[in-house]
This record gives C-alpha cells, structure tokens and sequence, in this order.
C-alpha cells in the first residue's frame, strides 16, 4: 500500500478577503452604534435620571479601555479565530438580554458586553488586514474606516427607527441580528483565520506597554491619534449644547451633526485615491491644523449653513486620518505586538470616551459656557502639531506613497 500522500496546503477561501472582513466589522458595530442609542433611550423611558443614563454609556467604554491591551495581546498570541468567534456571541448576548429583560441592570449588562465585544473583534480585525503590504495595506485600511463610518450612520438609524416603530423592547431583538450574521460569517472563515496566523517566536523578556511608548515613532502616533479622537469626541458632545445655548433647535442640531457623519463617509471613499498622492504623517498634520482653526472658528457663528459647512469640513479632516495611523502603528509595531498596539491605541481612545464628558462637563460648569471647551480642544490639536513636527521627516523613507513591499514582522 503505498504511503499516505500529505494534504495539500488549504486554499485561500473566498471569503477570505478585506471586503468580508470589512463587512463582519460592520455588522459588529452596527450593533454598538445601534445599542448606544437604544440603551439610551430605553434608560429614559425607564424613568431613569440623566446621570444614570451616562453612567451606562461610559460603560461602554470602561471595560475596553482597561482591558484592550490585553486583548490585543492574546490575538497576537492566538490568533484572530478564537477572539472574533467569542467577541460575536459576546455582542449577540449584550444585544439580546434587553429584548428579555428590561431593566436597568439588564442595559448595563448588555453595555459591557457589547462593548467589550466589539473592542476584541475590532482589534482582531484591524490586526489581519494590517497583514497586507505597502499600498494594499493602506486600501484595506482606508476600506476598512469607511466600512465604520457607514455602520456608525446606519446604527443609529436603525435603531431611532425601531424603537419609533417597534418599541423599546423590540429593536434589540433586531439589532441582534447583525452579530448573528457576523457570527456565521466568522465561522465560515474559520480555516482562513487559523491557517493566516503567523506566531511570533517567544520572547525572554517581559513585555510592558511602556516598551510601545519608549518609541518615539509609535509615542507620535498614539499622541496624534488620542488628539484626533477626542477632537471626534469633543465635536459630538459640545455642539449639542452649543445648538441648544444658541436656540437652535434639535432637528437643526441634528442636522449639524449629520454633515459631520457625512463628510466622514465622503473622505473615505475618495481616500484610497488620495493616499497615493500624499503621505500619511502629511494628512495627520493636515487634520491638526484644520481641526484646530474648526474649533477656534465655531463659537463665533451662528447661521446654520455657516455651522454645517463647518461641521462637514471637520468631519472631511477626521475622517480622513485613521486609515494612515492605523498603517503607521502595524509598520512601526515591535515584531508580534501589532495587536497589542492595536489594543493600547483602543485604550487610549476609550480612555477618552470615557473622561472627556465628565470633565468638560466640570469644567463647562465652571466656565459657564462651552466656549472655553471649544479653544482648549483647538489648543490641544495645535500643541500635538507641534509635537509632531519632525515625524514626517523621520518617517518619509518607509511611509511614502511607495511603502517598502515586504511586511514588517508579525
């Protein structure tokens, strides 16, 4: 008999590719985006107080911020199969238990779970893409933003709709579904997933995060990211009390707002386009300086077309930077922590999500007004321009439109 012939090599699965992962995340975050909104509202139809609303949304948060780098840390070790798989049932879970229980414990439950479900898939699948090279990294990232900014428009959608035609009770139930698809999607890649992890050779040392910050590449990067997020934060959190100070009312509001959201989708399509024009640390610079004039500028209008416009040419500045920091942090990434750098990223970000409204909260009331917090975010941006300002000069050999072909190791 003659001996066994070995199995060939698995083929590359159709599935496995950027657009399907894009895809997964977004039915993920579909659900969070979704679930704040519906937790919110619920809260307040459950005669819960204004604090308590809040409590619940920091919620959301909390948990990633404390605990994404070492959920980055394990895909790094594992691989994203496991993880994705976990953080899918995760989410079905938190966006069930409100359908079958409507109570406050229940929303904060379901806020935890979702959370924390949708950090360790997002962190899983921003590690896999970053797998890819030079400019196809770069595309698959700047697909990979868009993929967000369309679901973080069609959550809120979905659920502001439901809720207005279903019930409280019910848009969890549809809102479950999304993970459900996207946890069916992640099984069907599963040979995929477990056969692309490549295992970073075992260190003797002992790792830290403070090994991430002692480099000043990486130090850069999370600086200007944390910088760009809250001003993302801040946008969302100051402009409604903004409106209402200047009786504007909430469908005008709202329609600030959306122009923000928009413009976020339009940077995105047109991205991968305009990467190949410009270098990263170029666009990150350009978002500094324009987010901070935005910010400087926007206590001092008052017509709503003026505050649009503003707002859409903020959202075209943000919006168009996380592809390239997230290229820089998987290039400059020690060998096998690119996940982990995720996760410290994920921290920072979170970190501020949770923070920033209580302390602009504090300090609008001592202030009394929002202005001040207007020109301390603009302070802020254009102090992270200056910090900054020798990264494109350091990093124009390996992050220019031609990035080098071979992958960093992983």
């Amino acid at each position: 008999m003659p001996p066994p012939q070995p199995s060939p090599p698995p083929l590359p699965s159709a599935l496995a590719s950027a657009g399907v992962l894009c895809l997964l995340i977004m039915l993920v975050h579909i659900a969070i985006s979704g679930g704040r909104v519906a937790v919110t509202l619920t809260a307040l139809e459950l005669g819960r107080s204004t604090f308590e609303v809040g409590v619940l949304i920091a919620v959301f948060a909390l948990l990633p911020m404390l605990c994404s780098v070492q959920a980055g840390r394990l895909i790094d070790a594992i691989g994203p199969f496991k993880p994705m798989r976990a953080s899918a049932i995760m989410v079905i879970m938190g966006a069930s238990l409100p359908f079958a229980w409507q109570s406050l414990p229940s929303l904060m439950i379901a806020a935890v779970l979702i959370g924390s479900g949708h950090m360790t898939f997002q962190i899983a699948v921003q590690r896999q893409m970053g797998q890819s090279t030079g400019e196809e990294r770069l595309r698959n990232f700047s697909w990979l933003s868009l993929a967000m900014a369309t679901s973080g428009l069609i959550g809120p959608l979905v659920a502001g709709i439901s809720i207005d035609h279903l019930g409280h009770r019910s848009v969890f139930a549809l809102l479950a579904l999304s993970p459900i698809l996207c946890f069916i999607g992640v099984m069907r890649m599963k040979r995929y997933l477990v056969t692309s992890h490549i295992k970073a050779p075992p260190s003797e040392v002992k790792r830290s995060v403070t090994d991430l910050f002692a480099s000043k590449e990486l130090r850069r990067v999370f600086i200007a990211n944390m910088l760009l997020s809250s001003a993302w934060d801040t946008h969302g959190f100051v402009v409604p009390i903004f409106g209402v100070s200047a009786g504007l009312s909430a469908t005008t509001i709202g329609l600030i707002l959306a122009a923000f959201a928009c413009a976020t989708i339009v940077i995105r399509i047109v991205l991968p386009w305009i990467q190949r024009h410009v270098r990263p640390w170029q666009l990150i610079h350009a978002a500094l300086i324009a987010s901070g004039i935005n910010f400087l500028l926007y206590p001092f209008l008052s017509q709503v077309w003026i505050l649009m416009s503003m707002s859409f040419v903020l959202g075209l500045a943000l919006g168009s930077t996380q592809p390239g920091i997230l290229a820089l942090l998987q290039h400059h990434a020690p060998p096998g922590r690119a996940g982990e750098a995720f996760g410290l990223r994920m921290a920072l970000i979170n970190g501020c999500q949770v923070t920033l409204p209580l302390a602009f909260g504090a300090l609008g009331a001592v202030m009394g007004g929002v202005m001040p917090l207007f020109w301390i975010t603009a302070a802020a941006l254009g102090a992270g321009r200056w910090f900054t300002r020798d990264a494109e000069l350091a990093n124009r050999p390996t992050t220019d439109s031609h990035p080098p072909t071979t992958p960093p190791p992983n």
